[in-house]
């Protein structure tokens, strides 16, 4: 019977150890055993919602850690961890800790427990950042390390062309640099100060020596004359023509003319002149910029570039054949093309003798017997009819602005090349739509005295520049007695009523003869 005492003794004390580890385990089952550490905080004997409450208050004491962002050219710049929205990411730590001595089998619960008698367990807090306002510091608060490349450029003087050498670039690698601090902060990071060196590229300049010597051959050039225009015109083109000069487009640039020429300041050396608006013409900062836009088109169109964005006027100009203009009035009508050769260009304007000029160089690549000429076609013309006279009650009696009548027209611009003075080919380059406005005049109504008043607004509905003058005349003419005053302006008033009648008789007799023209073209025989 003795040898089955120990053995029974054995199992005796595998129940009592049993009991003991289920009644310890039962104590601490809601609470984390000790020895037990997440990161630098301690946990040991903590709930498991104290212990995701202090080890979230340990990571917020980060946020303020300092990073140091290290760029280019000994630049550097200071962030926090928090700048980066540093959170905590595997939280579920806390139950891994809570359940450490309290999962598995006997056994391996009192190893747990006593491993913890010797040494701490460490579990690791893993980190995470928001890429997103990662990338966004460096966009916005590096961008001012960046060292962009200074391509090379071009300039003509006296009758030469002067190359400067370009300027190689160094600009921060925004993906790559966020990629980096990302993975340092969440691999390598401890929580302490931290360095980073940002990732930089090259930025080469375009255009070499080689290259740019390379253009000199004409590609366009075109002319137009502003002879009759004012001083203050003039000095629009002239100004206009000197912000456009000395353009170089590289291959796949592309030309604005309204960004080249604006703003239409005072400062930047633009005079009040005439411009069309609404059917009028109307003194404008600028007024006469068109003319430069239209001739830089032409030579454009010379040098066979590609036209992205071009207007025509509202009304006919005279300095070109109709569709040969391009207009440009604020960011609603620009004139905009692109260099789309396989060579940079260069643009050249001059102003000489109420002339301007623009000639664009480049690499001439065509064959010499090919030849790009363009023809305007007159499509239709309406002449005006009768005149057009406008009350302005803002400007006194007496003032009054005439503007000259305007031809309407529709017309079209063709490309016609030919090869060895063969028509190869004939394109529509634009068709255009110019409004046609009779002869205009602004007058002034505005009076002190309302018999005056009225004998201009009567006058003005006949609608007859010439009567309005007239009556204007004897208005500002009257004598100074009222009564004689008043009956002069009646007598006006009922001269106004009556030419009125006749234009509208003379009207009506214009419309009927113009039918009955019409009426016999259709009954004519086929010729």
């Amino acid at each position: 019977m003795r040898k089955y005492i120990i053995p029974l003794f054995a199992v005796f004390l595998s129940f009592l150890f049993a009991g003991v580890m289920e009644t310890q385990a039962a104590a601490n089952k809601d609470t984390i055993e000790n020895g037990i550490f997440i990161g630098e905080v301690e946990v040991s004997g903590m709930t498991e919602e104290e212990a995701v409450s202090a080890v979230s208050e340990y990571v917020s004491t980060l946020e303020d850690t300092a990073i140091t962002l290290n760029a280019m050219n000994d630049n550097h710049l200071p962030v926090s961890a928090g700048d980066f929205k540093l959170s905590w990411k595997n939280k579920e730590v806390v139950e891994e800790a809570l359940s450490l001595g309290k999962v598995g089998n006997i056994v391996q619960r009192y190893k747990a427990l006593k491993d913890l008698e010797y040494e701490n367990k460490v579990f690791e807090i893993t980190y995470d950042f928001d890429k997103e306002a990662i990338t966004k510091i460096l966009e916005e608060d590096c961008a001012e390390f960046n060292v962009s490349a200074q391509d090379a450029t071009l300039t003509r003087e006296n009758g030469a062309f002067v190359i400067e050498p370009g300027q190689t670039g160094v600009i921060i690698d925004v993906a790559g640099s966020a990629s980096a601090i990302y993975d340092y902060l969440t691999t390598e990071w401890t929580g302490d100060e931290a360095s980073i060196d940002l990732k930089v590229e090259v930025d080469e300049p375009r255009g070499t020596e080689e290259e740019l010597s390379k253009v000199k051959d004409v590609l366009g050039t075109f002319t137009t004359s502003y002879s009759t225009s004012g001083y203050n015109r003039s000095g629009n083109v002239s100004n206009g023509c000197r912000l456009v000069n000395g353009t170089l487009l590289y291959p796949g640039d592309s030309f604005s003319m309204y960004e080249t020429v604006s703003p239409f300041t005072e400062a930047n050396g633009y005079f009040e002149a005439g411009s069309y608006i609404n059917g009028m013409v109307v003194d404008s900062l600028g007024g006469g910029i068109c003319q430069v836009s239209t001739t830089l088109y032409n030579a454009v169109l010379k040098a066979e570039l590609d036209v992205t964005e071009r207007y025509n006027h509202s009304m006919i100009v005279t300095y070109v054949d109709p569709s040969a203009d391009a207009a440009i009035a604020g960011t609603s009508k620009d004139f905009k093309f692109v260099n789309n050769l396989e060579h940079p260009i260069y643009i050249e304007g001059v102003t000489a003798d109420k002339k301007i000029t623009f000639t664009i160089y480049g690499v001439e690549t065509r064959p010499s017997n090919r030849k790009v000429t363009y023809e305007s076609e007159v499509i239709s013309k309406t002449t005006p009819d009768g005149e057009k006279v406008i009350a302005d009650g803002g400007q006194p009696i007496g003032f009054i602005d005439v503007q000259s009548a305007h031809i309407g027209y529709v017309a079209q611009l063709w490309k016609i090349v030919t090869v060895d003075g063969v028509e190869e080919s004939r394109t529509q380059v634009n068709k255009s739509t110019y409004k046609m406005t009779p002869r205009t005049a602004v007058v002034g109504t505005a009076s002190a005295d309302p018999n005056a008043t009225a004998a201009v607004n009567a006058a003005i509905a006949t609608q007859n520049i010439d009567h309005v003058k007239n009556i204007i005349a004897s208005v500002k003419n009257a004598p100074a007695d009222p009564a004689q005053a008043a009956a002069q302006a009646a007598l006006a008033q009922q001269q106004a009523a009556i030419a009125a009648q006749q234009a509208a008789a003379q009207q009506a007799a214009q419309q009927a003869a113009q039918a009955q023209q019409a009426a016999q073209e259709q009954q004519l025989p086929a010729q």
